[in-house]
């Protein structure tokens, strides 16, 4: 094999394949995943043979998945069906795609010993790179990498881009590939739609995705006119063409995750349990799926259910990085219910190796304070679990004080009063959070499912929103009466005592909208930008756990740059 000179040695494999012929795998890494020991050993053989410089083994799904979180591979191999794993490798693939855990630059390659016209069409749905048939010849094999990497060289130019995170020119360069019909087009939209749905152009991306649907109708590129719909706000669009998708294909998983996404946000919460519960069942491996349907199982009141489904997630998935610790408090709030001391200490105990795992993530020991509370509730601790909660209503009105907080809080508090341990500023910090987080009909009844321990919770909630709206409806009266200035005045004075991120918007748009006619707009918008640093964290739309990326879409890793460097180009995540 050729050396590789040594002023590209630093460079990263997808690079120095420009500078190496494709068939030089001396300096690239494999992941072989077969639970069968014979033909594991025969593929890691054959990788040897192409003068594959390390190879590494995994007999399961599940420590192969451990592998790809903590370390990039260039190649992949992968079998599809494993004998004693209920994940397949097409529930990894998933997995890891849907939650950012496989670079542009990994070829994934499945290995089954049989492959239906289904198959092989969710294979092309992955963005799979290769689908190979037991048995196989080593030529066959050596093809199939060859032919992955030929295509990752093609494409260098738009992955330079993007792990350079120029985002806006790596768009322009797939926009470009698709309109000159160059090689791998199609690929480069599908990279280029997800690009622009990132950088908050939906109507872009929904343009591009129908482009393709024209010239060849995929069913990726539908889900890609669903998500934009859905970032562009047209919700019941988007839910219109969710349902002629899953119509064309009632297995299609992904169509399912953006369907439950959809009615979640226009709070038909029914509807969206059932929806991620089929999502579940499709892909039982899958710990984000699986996650989605037991917290919104927890939200609908079904707590012993619940328990059942938190506890199989974390059991599942708590060493995953698709995991996500808000699981644990839910099931904290369950087994308080059930009243399994023990299963509830286990939380708590959980929650601590999650900190001392990662030390420098602030989310997680704000969790731990509730478990904490709740576990003193548990043994019957009132007077220092009543402590515990007035430090926790403290900071309702800190920055950093955000949606998650507020319903964790909100059900915490609904279990004290349950109780008939009744403190006076209780029902004002509900009041306060209400008034802050209830910007629509979806966070506020997420909110209110946080109060089902105790009902009267839940109304004042809604009497908060009913509040928030009656100041944005006397703001936009003000506006239509050509009366922008106290419009934008009054939204300020009600944004600043709720902090609520509605009102502190409305200003915002109204000065966007009228700022020749509003009277001093310099002071009112500096006004306004502050009011936006004090609410920190704002939420617009209701979510279950933390934000994650959207289903359907491609993983989008990038390179990390120093601070401030101008080659630097924002690209917000994209929620789910």
């Amino acid at each position: 094999m050729p050396v590789l000179p040594a002023n590209v040695s630093h460079l990263p494999n997808i690079m120095r394949a420009m500078i190496v012929p494709e068939s030089d795998f001396s300096e690239c890494t494999s992941l072989v995943v077969d639970g069968n020991p014979t033909s594991r050993s025969i593929l890691v053989s054959q990788l040897r043979d192409f003068g594959m410089g390390s190879v590494v083994q995994s007999a399961r799904a599940v420590d192969a998945r451990r592998h790809l979180e903590y370390r990039n591979f260039d190649f992949v191999l992968c079998e599809q069906h494993f004998a004693t794993d209920t994940m397949s490798g097409q529930d990894l693939l998933d997995d890891l795609r849907r939650n950012q855990l496989l670079p542009f630059s990994t070829v994934f390659i499945m290995i089954t010993g049989e492959a239906t016209y289904t198959q092989v069409s969710e294979a092309a749905e992955s963005a799979l790179d290769g689908y190979l048939l037991k048995p196989h010849k080593a030529s066959q094999l050596g093809d199939r990498l060859v032919a992955a990497r030929v295509r990752k060289v093609a494409l260098q130019g738009i992955f330079s881009a993007i792990e350079a995170e120029k985002y806006a020119l790596a768009a322009q360069l797939c926009l470009d590939r698709f309109r000159n019909k160059g090689p791998f087009w199609l690929y480069a939209a599908r990279v280029g739609a997800e690009l622009l749905l990132r950088m908050g152009q939906a109507a872009e991306a929904q343009t591009l995705y129908k482009a393709v649907v024209d010239a060849k109708t995929l069913p990726w590129a539908k889900l890609g006119i669903a998500r934009a719909q859905l970032d562009a706000g047209q919700v019941n669009q988007a839910t219109s063409t969710l349902e002629r998708l899953i119509g064309e294909d009632s297995s299609y998983a992904d169509a399912y995750d953006v369907m439950g996404r959809a009615q979640f946000e226009l709070g038909r919460f029914d509807k969206a349990l059932d929806t991620y519960r089929m999502a579940a069942t499709l892909t039982p491996a899958s710990v984000s799926r699986l996650q989605n349907f037991a917290m919104m199982t927890f939200y609908s009141g079904d707590y012993a259910e619940a328990e059942k489904l938190l506890d199989r997630t974390t059991r599942l998935g708590l060493d995953s990085k698709m995991f996500d610790p808000q699981t644990l408090v839910l099931l904290a709030f369950c087994r308080l219910y059930i009243v399994d001391r023990k299963g509830l200490q286990r939380c708590e105990d959980d929650l601590l190796r999650l900190i001392e795992r990662d030390e420098s993530n602030a989310r997680i020991p704000r969790l731990l304070g509730i478990v904490r509370a709740l576990n003193l509730i548990q043994q019957s601790e009132f007077v220092p679990a009543i402590d515990a909660v007035r430090a926790l209503a403290a900071t309702v009105r800190d920055p950093l004080f955000d949606f998650e907080s507020a319903s964790n809080l909100v059900a915490l508090l609904s279990q004290l009063s349950a109780r008939t341990i009744q403190l006076n500023e209780l029902e004002e910090t509900i009041d306060v959070i209400g008034r802050r987080f209830c910007s629509n009909r979806p966070l506020t009844e997420l909110l209110a499912a946080s109060a089902l321990a105790y009902p009267a919770y839940a109304e004042r909630l809604r009497a908060a929103q009913g509040q928030v709206l009656n100041y944005a409806e006397t703001a936009m009266a003000l506006s239509l009466a050509g009366d922008p200035t106290n419009a934008v005045k009054n939204l300020i004075l009600h944004g600043r005592d709720t902090l609520n991120a509605r009102l502190i918007d409305n200003a915002y748009q109204l000065l966007q909208k009228h700022s020749n006619k509003v009277e001093g707009a310099a002071e009112l918008s500096h006004a306004v930008q502050q009011l936006k640093n004090s609410c920190g964290p704002t939420l617009q739309l209701a979510t279950l756990g933390e934000p994650k990326r959207q289903a359907g879409g491609l993983a989008l890793r990038t390179g990390k740059l120093p601070a401030g460097s101008a080659s630097g180009e924002a690209l917000p995540a994209a929620g789910s």
